[in-house]
């Protein structure tokens, strides 16, 4: 994922990678040079980038495992998206599950909306992009 968003023109100075596990962190350091790098827990997103982040965030590109996680901390992890960009950002999703929306849109309607790509059949196992949006907010 870091490696596209870089080669489609983001400065690595405007990444932020989130990742739990510290010798991934030191690979990702390595990898690529001038992106900053946050060890720590995504699922507490607000709570890691405290203090690490100057501003609003302007898009959370995921590629969480969220199917393995309970509903609720799906959600959580979606509203702490949204407090940290502000009612324009957008999340992105990239994930395995191809039948329905990782983010439980049941749950959210009221204040998200979901929408799926076209399954990604030459990816195996075939996957999906979700981008979720506030709900009455940007398209």
């Amino acid at each position: 994922v870091t490696k596209a968003l870089l080669a489609r023109g983001i400065p690595p100075e405007r990444l932020v990678l989130v990742e739990y596990e510290q010798r991934f962190c030191k690979m990702l350091g390595e990898r690529y040079p001038g992106v900053n790098i946050v060890q720590g827990d995504a699922y507490g997103l607000q709570k890691t980038l405290a203090g690490k982040v100057r501003g609003q965030v302007a898009t959370v590109v995921s590629s969480l495992p969220l199917l393995v996680r309970p509903e609720r901390d799906r959600v959580a992890l979606l509203h702490q998206a949204f407090e940290l960009m502000g009612d324009d950002g957008l999340f992105i999703q990239f994930t395995y599950g191809l039948a329905k929306s990782p983010m439980p849109l049941h749950a959210v309607r009221e204040h998200f909306v979901g929408k799926g790509s076209a399954p990604i059949l030459m990816n195996i196992p075939p996957a999906r992009v979700w981008r979720y949006r506030k709900a009455g907010h940007a398209p």
